[in-house]
Parts: structure tokens; sequence; C-alpha cells
């Protein structure tokens, strides 16, 4: 349901005006016209929904990975029924997850630039931090040094900052009568020097493909323009990617099932087995210290004909398994093979453990896989399959140990603890035992009045923040769901369990 709202965009009637009124594609019809034929993978698409100034669906701009001529790209396109095409502090994250994407696979990067500009009122989240709005044009200089191509279509207005998008770019087209180029608009040049300047005349196709020279080439319609991407995309010496005849058996259990596998009460723990049986081809797994630390299985098998060595959470991660964990990652990396990190950690109580012998070895044993994972020179892509808590998260190469995706299903919680670990909330009006014990202290005149008294009003300061518990509690279940997590962009998108070996 929340996918198919994404699809429409700023909703039919903002449909409607962009392309009866305003003459244009909508963005879905350009990236079908731009890429090959085929599926794409779309990266984050419920980015953007019920964020605190409201709702920005997927973020105002698509962004993802599929082939243009037979190469690999990242492309990133603005959604002008959105908003207007205005840029959201959301949408600024989303095109620099896509740069880093494009930088760390070295993949040609598109843009298709249909933007209204920085939305001001939030300017302070998206002009003035190291990671804000003028990151994406620095990404883009840095990825032109790296040797990475970079192509653009002015497709609709290009201001402010979303200008220097295409003019930064190795080639950009224009398309004629909708694409327009400047830093501000009409309406900014009538109030500043009183002139009555046309959008053509200011920064049309013709003036910035005749004149400016900020543009390279200039389309008549939009699909000559993407036409136009592809036949630069065939020139630029990059190698299509070689069609892989892999024979990759399926598993012996259909990956449909995992949709009834998907965890649901993260206080036990799922057997991962049964998930990795259904995951890898032929249902083959070669395990790696089978019997020792067994709350993390570990091991090797393909997935759609790659190999790759598996990392997956079969409980909790203790002292061995940690250890365990740390060799094997070691191991990859040493022998070059990527890895699935398969993340179902078990969630940590609120209440600090006491301090134990056992307690500190285990920390010292998770530090080491920590810096393991870290370390590790290859190719990394995580699943949360069901629970991402605490610290045993960042063993697991959760999304701030970098993996080069991280994908997560749509029963996963994410959070530093388990609202279940919370203590409980009494009802309303209920006397705790604390209250009754006292109440029968008093009646035997244990206590003087005055230390009753005082007791009496700690009991009442309890009671007082009972609701601030509650409040604290429901605000936890619903900032741990999967689909807050992925509309902050706290992962690369929710996928279906029956879809992860596709994805």
């Amino acid at each position: 349901e929340s996918l198919e709202r994404v699809k429409k965009g700023g909703g039919a009637k903002a449909i409607l005006r962009h392309t009866q009124r305003n003459k244009k594609l909508f963005v879905r019809e350009r990236l079908r016209l731009l890429l090959d034929d085929g599926d794409f993978l779309e990266l984050s698409p419920l980015a953007g929904l019920d964020m605190p100034y409201g709702d920005v669906p997927a973020a105002g701009c698509l962004t993802g990975i599929g082939k243009i001529c037979g190469v690999w790209c990242v492309f990133i396109a603005s959604d002008a029924t959105v908003k207007g095409g205005t840029i959201y502090p959301i949408g600024v994250k989303k095109q620099l997850r896509a740069q880093e994407i494009a930088m760390e696979n070295r993949l040609l990067s598109v843009h298709l630039v249909d933007s209204g500009g920085a939305f001001l009122p939030l300017q302070s989240e998206l002009f003035p931090d190291k990671l804000h709005g003028g990151r994406i044009f620095y990404n883009e200089a840095i990825m032109s040094a790296m040797g990475i191509p970079q192509v653009a279509v002015v497709c609709g207005s290009c201001v402010a900052g979303g200008a220097y998008v295409p003019t930064m770019a190795e080639e950009s087209v224009i398309i004629d009568q909708i694409g327009t180029l400047f830093l501000a608009g009409p309406p900014l040049v009538k109030a500043a020097t009183g002139e009555d300047v046309s959008p053509e005349d200011l920064g049309g196709a013709r003036l910035h493909s005749q004149v400016s020279g900020c543009s390279d080439h200039f389309a008549a319609s939009e699909e000559e323009a993407y036409e136009c991407i592809r036949n630069i995309v065939s020139t630029l010496n990059c190698e299509p990617v070689p069609e892989e005849d892999r024979d990759c058996d399926s598993p012996l259990y259909s990956p449909e099932e995992l949709l009834g596998l998907a965890p649901l009460d993260f206080g036990s723990t799922l057997p991962v087995k049964l998930v990795l049986s259904r995951l890898v081809d032929g249902s083959r797994f070669q395990e790696f210290k089978a019997a020792f630390g067994t709350t993390l299985v570990t091991g090797f098998g393909h997935v759609e004909g790659h190999l790759v060595g598996i990392v997956a959470n079969n409980g909790e991660l203790a002292h061995d398994a940690a250890l365990k964990g740390s060799h094997f990652v070691q191991l990859c990396g040493q022998r070059g093979i990527p890895i699935l990190f398969l993340q179902n950690t078990a969630p940590q109580p609120a209440v600090p453990a006491s301090v134990s012998q056992a307690h500190s070895n285990r920390l010292k044993a998770q530090a080491s896989m920590m810096a393991a994972v870290a370390c590790a020179a290859v190719p990394k892509i995580t699943i949360v399959i069901g629970g991402c808590f605490g610290s045993d998260s960042y063993a697991m190469c959760g999304r701030s140990f970098s993996p080069n995706f991280l994908f997560i299903w749509p029963n996963a919680r994410v959070a530093l603890v388990d609202p279940q670990h919370f203590p409980p909330v009494p009802p309303a009006g209920a006397c705790t035992g604390e209250e009754l014990e006292l109440k029968q202290l008093k009646a035997k005149g244990v206590f003087p009045c005055f230390i009753c008294d005082f007791l009496s009003l700690l009991c009442l300061f309890y009671c007082v923040s009972k609701p601030v518990l509650f409040s604290a509690l429901s605000r936890l279940e619903e900032e741990s769901s999967a689909f807050y997590s992925s509309s902050r962009l706290w992962d690369d998108g929710i996928i279906l369990p029956q879809d992860t070996r596709k994805v």
C-alpha cells in the first residue's frame, strides 16, 4: 500500500498538472525511456513519508540502479509533482546516498534534473553543514576526478543550487521549451530590477546551448533528450556488463516461504538455517565452526551463482559467537569473498548487565568482531531480517559500519533497546506493591508519621512519572518500526522477504 502510494508521486492532480499543463513526462515514464528494458532496483522508495515537516513521497526524487546500453548506472531523477520539485532535507540525504553508491561501486551517474531549489523555511537543515546541499556539488567534482562519468538532462526548471548539477556534469542535454537553467527566476529578476523577462530568455534551452555553453546538447523533445543520453553513454568507453550464463540452482525450499518465516516476536530467536535454506543456491551451505559459538551461523554459499560468506544471527551474540564471527570475517577479507550479513540481533535489556568476568570477555570479543568487520576490504551487504538492537548490530555491520547496501524486511525493528524490556507501566489508579507495603507499615506504626509522609511523596512522584514512561514506550515503539527507519534513510529500502534473492 505504501509503495503504491509513493508511485503516484505528488498525487493525481499534481501529475495531471505536470503532464497536461506543463507538457512534461512523469518521472517514471522518463526512466522507462532512458533505461534498458527490464527491472531496475529502486533505492529507498519510502523515504520522506511521515516526516516532521510533512509527507515528501520518495523524498521528491527517484534513485536506483539500472542499465543504459548495457552499462550499469546510478540514476537520480527529480519528481516535480512532489512539492513542485522543491528540495527538502530528506531529498538531499537521498541524493547524497545515491552518489555514495556510485562512488563506492564506480558506476556511471545520470541526473534527470527538474528542481525548484531548496525549501527555504528549512534552510538551516539544507545549507550550512558538511553533509548538506553543497556536498552534492563537491561529490560531482570528486567523482569526475575519480574518472566516474556523470551526465545530466535538464528536463524542467533548475533554479538556484539545482542549476549547478547539470553544469558540473561531463555532458548535459537541455530540452526546448521545458528545460530552464538560472540562479534566480523571472519573479526575482522582476523584484530586484523591475524588468520583465521570460524563462526562455533568461535561461532557456537555446540560450544555454547557443550563447552560454552551459549545455552541451539541445533536444527538441523529451524523447530526443533520453535518446541523446543513451548515445552519450555508448561513447563513454565503458564496457557493457557481459551477459552471465551462470547456471544457478534454485533453493530446495521456496523463497516464497520466507514471508511466513519473518520473525515477529523478538523475545525468541528464529533458527536462521530455515532462512538460509530458502536463500542460497540449491540450499547448499558449507558451515564454518558449526559446533562452536552456535548463536552465530557462519559459512559459505552461492546466491544467484555468486560465492558469498554468510554471517547470520542465531541468538545472542555471546563471547564464543563473536570470536567465531571475527575469525570468519577475516577469512573472507583474506580470500576476497563478499560478505552477506543476516541481522536478527537479540534484544538487550534497558538496564545494564551486572559486571562480571564473562560480561567483560564478551565485550572484548564483540570489539574484536567490530574491528574485523570495519577493516574487511570486501563488499558487504546487510539484510535486517528481524531485530536490530543495541551494540550487537554494530558487529553485524549495521548502518554506521558502512555496508555497501543495507536492506530491511518490513517486520524488522531498529532501536537501541527493545520496548519489551522497559519496565511495565501499571494501569492508571492501580496501587503498586510499594504503596501497599507502605500502608501496612503505617497501620502497624513501624515508621513515624513524617517518614511515612516522605515515602508517600516518593510514591506520588513515581505515579506522576508513569505517563512520561508510557509516552516514552509509545514513542520507542513507533520509532523502532521498519517504516520509520526507511522513511529517514537509515537503510536502502524495505524489501519483501521473498524478494531477497533477487535484490
